[in-house]
């Protein structure tokens, strides 16, 4: 059936998608493309965005691009990256920034230039960047709309060509206008509201049946709001006579979890799950992993092993039987699904298994098109109760990638870029504190890495910590103001090549202190896995009485090996807040439940130190592996 649209091309950004949901929330019907696509493609499209990406345009190897695309009579919005498609694209230049700006940004737009992009939208906005390079030359006929006060080309337009281009990310919510100029430019496009959430539904639903045809399906159920949706949804469509849950207790969830999950399901009607303890499996599959890379393809290669032993034990019809998984569609960007992208981590869902049964055409992955809050909003649209749809995300692997590992050592690399970032750090200067608070202020960086975004690349990179003085008993003073804390983190990520993360400490165990913390060695067991979920469950119960649990999008607790003996660790709170999960913002919990929580957790024996990561994404992931 034909339908106009709006068709985003797909330059490999975290964001392109994004995009596209963008658009179809507003009620715009989008689509994806890749910038080599024919010109076949744009037959009743209304408009084209260029996505951001993850190369630089003057790399060796950039995404092949379809110049033909710009001589269409179609208006063309560039983002990021395709902000230089564009400019390159009639006469630009663009080279290395000055200054990288990743997090909000000012934007100032021009008063002596009117857009249609910018229409009812105030003069200075807040922007959402992800950027290392810049335009040096803005193409021929192109006017300045707007800028920061790191890029003087921050927004721009030809009005005659029908061409936009701007720096900054308006698909994420951290651009606050950003819906407003996309819906300016599907105005400008001319296009029509064409796409409901109902619709999506009955997509949804007819993909199912029609990928299902004549087998039964078995599904991984984590407990989490992905596979209990994609559950729902194989019921509704193709009815839980054909449905089997599988929910594996794999020695990686949280303190009493399984029993949750059992009985959340029951209580909703589902009666077609059962519930394999296999913990000795995966732990087994981990043993003496220091790698995460390694660790989240051991763990999703034992998923398939454990799926094969079920399906044995129930005595299933393999070539009946096809897998389906909750996978959303930042899992697949973030593991490098999409032609452009870049891998920012390996996903449990993706490991070589799992691309097997693809390939044979075993794998149904209903939501894979879809954000977490499109998930949401189709549960409840099911009748899923709050219970199952408003859970923190829970993924696969659990606790386990919330486990950091080491084997003591630290290599001849980390030793040299950890005395690199040591040195940096003190070199970031941080005028946001009152003279007071600098003067007792404390700058180090802990030698253990985890994973970031910037600029559509993966980074691994240390945490630097924020320490002010001491207020007795270990524990350390926090400054009333989150707003410069916010600020100072993304000083020190804009600024530095080393670190990724900011952390303040609030909590170090005095004793522990004397002894002098260093990197353990420590694993993925039992031991540090029952650690974790003490501290975990400390801080979720404390979430739910103070009535914060549902106004953050996810709490992941952190177990560092970066304490004063082996039995010993570090625990880090990372509380966000997110709409899609492709950017977030750390959670400004009120102070006061905060430190009771600290000194509750401070009580448990084996904690050296507690930290809360003050980090955004972009330029941390919410988790550390």
């Amino acid at each position: 059936m034909s339908r106009k649209k709006i068709v985003v091309l797909d330059f490999g950004s975290q964001y392109a998608h994004l995009i596209a949901k963008r658009f179809r929330m507003l009620g715009y019907y989008s689509e994806i493309a890749l910038p080599s696509t024919d010109l076949s493609t744009f037959e009743d499209c209304m408009g084209i965005v260029f996505s951001g990406g993850p190369a630089s345009v003057y790399d060796e190897k950039v995404p092949d691009f379809n110049k033909e695309i710009l001589n269409l009579d179609i208006p063309v919005l560039g983002l990021c990256y395709g902000h230089y498609i564009v400019q390159l694209g009639y006469g630009g230049k663009v080279g290395k920034a000055d200054v990288g700006e990743f997090g909000f940004a000012t934007l100032n737009l021009n008063p002596n230039v009117k857009s249609p992009l910018f229409e009812g939208i105030e003069p200075t906005q807040q922007v959402w960047m992800s950027h290392q390079d810049g335009v040096m030359q803005m193409g021929e006929g192109f006017e300045v709309v707007g800028s920061t006060k790191d890029c003087p080309f921050a927004a721009t337009q030809n009005l005659s060509k029908k061409r936009f281009s701007l720096q900054c990310h308006c698909e994420v919510k951290d651009t606050p206008c950003g819906n407003q100029i996309f819906e300016n430019f599907a105005k400008y496009c001319g296009m029509e509201k064409n796409w409901d959430q109902d619709t999506v539904l009955q997509v949804i639903l007819e993909n199912i049946k029609k990928e299902t045809e004549g087998k039964n399906v078995l599904l991984f159920l984590s407990g989490g709001v992905d596979s209990t949706i994609t559950f729902a949804l194989l019921n509704k469509a193709i009815g839980q006579d054909r449905v089997l849950g599988l929910h594996i207790d794999n020695g990686f969830m949280r303190k009493n979890e399984s029993k949750s999950v059992a009985d959340a399901y029951h209580k909703f009607g589902f009666n077609n799950f059962i519930v394999e303890d296999a913990s000795e499996s995966f732990l087994k599959a981990v043993a003496g992993l220091t790698d995460p890379q390694k660790k989240r393809m051991a763990i999703g290669e034992n998923f398939i092993t454990v799926r094969n032993e079920v399906v044995a034990k129930q005595h299933l019809d393999e070539d009946k039987w096809m897998l389906a998984q909750g996978t959303l569609y930042p899992d697949i960007i973030e593991s490098g699904g999409t032609k452009n992208s870049n891998t920012i981590k390996t996903h449990h869902n993706r490991v070589q298994g799992i691309q097997d049964l693809i390939a044979k055409g075993l794998i149904v992955e209903p939501v894979k098109d879809l954000y977490k809050d499109e998930v949401r909003a189709i549960g409840k649209k099911l009748g899923l109760s709050d219970e199952l749809v408003m859970r923190h995300p829970f993924p696969g692997p659990g606790l386990s990638i919330n486990v950091l590992c080491s084997d003591g050592k630290i290599s001849e690399k980390d030793s040299d870029e950890f005395e690199k970032a040591s040195k940096e750090i003190q070199t970031i200067e941080l005028d946001m504190f009152c003279e007071k608070c600098r003067a007792d202020l404390k700058k180090s960086v802990i030698p253990v890495r985890s994973v970031g975004v910037q600029g559509d690349f993966r980074t691994y990179r240390f945490p630097s910590t924020l320490t002010f003085k001491s207020e007795g008993g270990g524990f350390y003073h926090l400054p009333e103001k989150w707003e410069k804390l916010e600020k100072a983190s993304s000083t020190i990520t804009n600024a530095a090549t080393y670190i990724n993360r900011t952390l303040i400490t609030l909590y170090k165990n005095p004793d522990a202190d004397k002894k002098g913390f260093s990197i353990q060695e420590g694993y993925c067991d039992k031991r540090r896995l029952d650690q974790t979920r003490e501290a975990d469950a400390i801080m979720l119960d404390d979430l739910h009485k103070n009535g914060w649990y549902s106004k953050i999008f996810q709490h992941l607790t952190i177990n560092i090996p970066y304490a004063s003996s082996p039995d010993h660790c570090s625990i880090v709170l990372r509380p966000l807040c997110s709409e899609d999960v492709m950017t977030a913002r750390f959670a400004q919990l009120p102070q006061e439940d905060l430190m009771a929580t600290v000194k509750k957790i401070a009580a448990l024996p084996f904690v050296d130190a507690i930290y809360y990561d003050l980090t955004n994404k972009p330029p941390a992931t919410f988790g550390w592996e």
